[in-house]
């Protein structure tokens, strides 16, 4: 028999008490039991100590997880419930909650399994790891953050790592569709409280997410390990080599660590929340000695599935030399296996100019081929599957692109296949 516990704060960020339980811990409590049949759900009510000024609601985040360490020695005591089948989950302070609970009962043994979603930041970031929610509190513990990003002059969750595994969705700032720039449709929906939607937006993304873990079992996102979303940003960390990745939400491969592993991916607006990361790498030739480029370029793939379009890529410093560059790119859907690129240098006039007066400092004679970008291969990654390919040009005469053109490339064994067949 398992337990699972659910603690909110009761609100919807530090600053919002609405002194109701929200709607999403009843959805949360059916997916659970859509998973298992034998298994308990047990919803913390305390809105009453939530229901206060945030330095009061924080201080009694300590009393509470007392109250639910107390509780489940009971049940050890009247039922024989073993504390190793609980699994805590908590929401911004009642992740906290959560992380207390766990460090006050009593005896050597821990509880199974703490689940973070987007912990409560303020007067818990940089505190010791008896003062918040930490590694130690169960024998795995994992965490979710959906909204570091400062508001107020206080980040609303906590940015430091408190798990075994920390997940950074889209870097753990704003999410797709709860960006700044949708305050207006939510003052649309909401009014004045618009502004703090946007807020809870991010704040409670962490909790659909874990939701939807819970819902889409052939959907399940993969995140992956990282120094910071910068270099994940690059498509550089996709590897799943020796634990690397892991599966976010209540699927997760439970692993005790002696160090916080931070993972980052990233993912959709809406539920089902899984997209497909592949890393590209291109080695470009500048041909134009001394001038930097700054393209911008679209690439479409064709898969074994589907087909995605027009996909732009904007890199991230110019292309100088003879030098190789790796960005990430993400698709909401499954396309297969890759078997063919194109793509495209969007140029304008302006580029034509810009050849017209390179023209004229070094001119060249009808027929000679005027200087581009030269590019030989594109190596993909594909993190979901964890495949790696290789893709040539599919005319090996024709490797220089210049603006508005668009290059075909398709995987270098099959175009060896085919040259040996002429």
């Amino acid at each position: 028999m398992q337990f699972q516990c659910l603690s909110s704060s009761g609100d919807d960020s530090p600053w919002l008490v609405d002194g109701i339980l929200e709607g999403w811990i009843w959805k949360m409590a059916a997916a659970l039991k859509s998973q298992h049949k034998q298994i308990n759900v047990i919803i913390a009510d305390w809105l009453t100590f939530a229901h206060q000024h945030y330095p009061i609601a924080v201080q009694n985040t300590r009393y509470i997880g007392q109250e639910i360490a107390d509780f489940l020695e009971w049940l050890e005591k009247s039922i024989q419930f073993s504390r190793s089948n609980a699994h805590l989950i908590g929401y911004s302070l009642g992740a906290h909650v959560s992380g207390f609970a766990g460090s006050y009962i009593s005896g050597t043994n821990k509880i199974g399994r703490i689940t973070g979603l987007d912990p409560a930041g303020p007067l818990f970031e940089g505190m010791s790891p008896t003062d918040r929610l930490s590694p130690d509190d169960a024998n795995f513990v994992d965490a979710i953050h959906t909204f570091t990003k400062q508001h107020m002059g206080l980040s609303v969750g906590i940015k430091q790592p408190v798990a075994h595994f920390d997940f950074y969705p889209n870097g753990g700032t704003f999410q797709p569709g709860c960006h700044i720039m949708h305050v207006y449709n939510h003052i649309a929906q909401y009014g004045i409280t618009g502004i703090t939607q946007t807020v809870k937006c991010a704040h409670e993304r962490s909790v659909h997410l874990f939701i939807d873990s819970l819902l889409h079992n052939d959907k399940q996102s993969t995140a992956y390990w990282c120094n910071d979303i910068n270099t994940f940003n690059k498509g550089m960390c996709l590897s799943c080599r020796k634990n690397r990745c892991n599966t976010l939400g209540y699927n997760i491969r439970e692993e005790r660590l002696p160090k916080s592993r931070q993972l980052f991916l990233k993912t959709r607006a809406h539920m089902p929340f899984k997209v497909y990361h592949y890393q590209f790498k291109i080695h470009f030739i500048n041909e134009i000695e001394g001038k930097q480029i700054d393209p911008t370029f679209t690439i479409s793939l064709t898969g074994t599935k589907e087909d995605a379009k027009n996909l732009p890529i904007t890199l991230v410093e110019g292309i100088n030399g003879n030098k190789t560059y790796s960005f990430l790119i993400t698709l909401d859907t499954d396309i297969g296996e890759l078997i063919m690129i194109k793509f495209k240098w969007e140029g304008t006039a302006v580029w034509e100019n810009i050849w017209d007066t390179v023209q004229t400092i070094i001119p060249w004679t009808k027929g000679t081929r005027r200087p581009g970008l030269i590019v030989k291969t594109i190596r993909v990654k594909a993190g979901e599957t964890q495949q790696k390919m290789t893709f040539c040009s599919q005319s090996i005469d024709n490797v220089h692109l210049h603006p508005a053109q668009e290059k075909t490339f398709v995987r270098c064994e099959d175009r060896v296949r085919r040259q040996n067949r002429k």
